[in-house]
C-alpha cells in the first residue's frame, strides 16, 4: 500500500512539474479582457506556421521551465499567428485577415491586419505590451532563454522607462546577471 501511494505521489509531482514547464498561452482578446480586472503586462509571440525559428523559439525558449514559470507569474502570454484567421479587437478596432486562404493554412498566407498594424514584417517577433495594452517594444527574431530573460526582467517593472539612451541601456545590460538555466 505504501509503495502504491509513493508511486502515485511521484507521478503526481512529475505531472505538476511538467505542467509548470508550459507557458499558459491565450488569445490577445482574452489577455486584454483579463487586464481590465487584474492588470499585468503582456508578452505576445507572433509566429507563422511555416517559420523554422518560430518552432525553435517554442521548443528551446518557451518550453524552458525557468522562462515558462517567469512568464506565467509576471505576464499574460499571448500566441498570435501573424498570418492566421483570428479576429482581434484592439482599442475598439477589429482586425482580421481578409485575404486568408484555408488551403494555405500551413504555408505562407496573407498577413493579418493586426500584424500589419503592429508593423511586424519578420517572424518570430515577440511583442511586449504594458498593463493597459499599449505597445512597449517588439523583439524580432529568435531569442535563447538567457537572451529573453534580459527583456522579461527589464519590462516586468517600470525600469525600462528610465532607459532613454544607448549608454543607459548598455549599463543596464552590463549589470544584468542571467539566472535561467539553459538546456545542455
Amino acid at each position: 500500500m505504501k509503495k502504491t501511494i509513493t508511486i502515485l505521489t511521484i507521478a503526481f509531482l512529475s505531472f505538476t512539474v511538467k505542467a509548470q514547464e508550459k507557458v499558459n498561452w491565450m488569445s490577445l482578446n482574452e489577455a486584454l479582457e483579463l487586464q481590465k480586472t487584474a492588470p499585468k503586462k503582456i508578452i505576445m509571440d507572433v509566429f507563422t506556421n511555416w517559420c523554422g525559428p518560430c518552432k525553435m523559439l517554442d521548443k528551446n525558449t518557451f518550453q524552458n521551465p525557468d522562462v515558462a514559470a517567469f512568464i506565467n507569474e509576471n505576464y499574460y502570454a499571448v500566441k498570435f499567428n501573424g498570418e492566421g484567421n483570428d479576429s482581434i479587437v484592439y482599442k475598439e478596432n477589429t482586425f482580421k485577415n481578409t485575404n486568408f486562404k484555408e488551403s494555405l493554412k500551413n504555408k505562407r498566407n496573407s498577413s493579418h491586419e493586426f500584424a500589419d498594424y503592429m508593423g511586424i514584417n519578420a517572424y518570430p517577433t515577440i511583442v511586449f505590451m504594458n498593463d493597459k495594452g499599449d505597445f512597449i517594444m517588439p523583439l524580432r527574431g529568435y531569442y535563447s532563454p538567457n537572451q529573453l530573460e534580459f527583456y522579461l526582467k527589464l519590462f516586468k517593472g517600470e525600469d525600462y522607462k528610465k532607459i532613454d539612451t544607448k549608454e543607459k541601456f548598455e549599463a543596464y545590460n552590463n549589470e544584468f546577471k542571467p539566472e535561467f538555466k539553459e538546456k545542455s
